[in-house]
């Protein structure tokens, strides 16, 4: 009976400390993010005090709303990348992502954009890690693999770098911008099972963290815009999402004695390592490093059209 009370306690302060650190990291991921937040609203409200006295002189009538479409490529930077620095990406891990959008033009230089998206981003270490180099044979041995779905909805300003004080019709014809702004975005990493079956991964915590499946992301970029017609833009921008997870790919931290006992949290906490072409024995043993520990990006790469909604333009009036 003593020794059945002893196990049940031992779960029961196991559970308590995974509960513990999942509310810990959950507190140091919003304090980040409300960092950053804090941070680049500071910087948009010295713009907008600056943009003040222009927008005196830029009324409403020339103002004016676009609503477009985009179609995109994605991507993402994080540890089942071909290599370990951060511009490392392979192109046949590149997935489709389409997006709608509405704007607002509110100052000769600046407007404000909310975009819903959903894409893809995948990778698998058998694909991107050889076993011939040094440098990426453990990663190989590792033998991860997982897709993402991500639904995001984001929010930011877009500033352009020429100006147009007068209205859309008048409006220049290439224009070059920068973007920034907060996004929210809902991701489940799936793996491909020992049966070849995809599962969700984030419910077999196969590092013993329970991290979250709504996240956000401080989404940046450029792009330049090109007037098609007298309503019709298109345009073509390059984002980057910084997001403050490094779970996208449900790798992040060192291995573990994974406490869920279901058949799939043992195989992608330990089963599938040492299953490749490279074979290290005892790379998955507990302590020994999984991941990088770097929180995950993403990429947004594409076209949009936008089409510019009619405003009211008065005409002056000559007796």
């Amino acid at each position: 009976m003593s020794l059945t009370f002893a196990l049940a306690a031992s779960h029961a302060l196991r559970g308590l400390h995974l509960y513990l650190l999942d509310k810990l990291s959950t507190l140091r991921l919003m304090t980040k993010f409300f960092t950053y937040s804090t941070a680049l609203f500071a910087g948009l409200a010295l713009l907008g005090s600056t943009q003040h006295a222009e927008a005196q002189q830029f009324s409403k009538r020339k103002q004016y709303t676009s609503i477009g479409v985009s179609l995109n490529a994605m991507n993402y930077f994080g540890d089942l990348n071909p290599a370990t620095n951060f511009a490392s990406f392979h192109l046949g891990d590149t997935r489709p992502n389409i997006g709608v959008n509405i704007t607002h033009r509110f100052f000769p230089r600046v407007s404000g954009r909310f975009a819903l998206a959903y894409g893809r981003i995948t990778a698998e270490d058998a694909d991107n890690a050889s076993a011939s180099d040094v440098n990426a044979r453990f990663r190989n041995a590792r033998n991860m693999n997982f897709r993402n779905d991500i639904y995001e909805a984001s929010a930011v300003v877009i500033v352009d770098l020429i100006e147009n004080r007068n209205n859309y019709l008048k409006r220049p014809d290439f224009v070059p911008y920068l973007f920034a702004g907060v996004a929210g975005f809902h991701h489940s990493p799936q793996g491909k099972n020992a049966s070849g079956n995809y599962v969700d991964l984030q419910q077999l915590q196969t590092e013993n963290v329970a991290y979250g499946k709504f996240q956000f992301s401080i989404p940046f970029g450029g792009g330049i815009r090109y007037r098609i017609n007298r309503n019709l833009d298109a345009a073509f921008e390059l984002g980057l999402r910084k997001t403050f997870t490094g779970y996208l790919d449900d790798v992040n931290g060192n291995y573990q004695v994974v406490a869920n006992p279901a058949a799939d949290a043992q195989y992608f906490g330990h089963g599938i390592t040492n299953q490749g072409e490279s074979k290290i024995p005892g790379l998955d043993n507990p302590g020994n490093k999984r991941g990088q520990g770097k929180n995950d990006w993403y990429t947004v790469t594409g076209f949009s059209l936008n089409y510019i909604l009619n405003p009211k333009i008065k005409n002056p009036k000559f007796r």
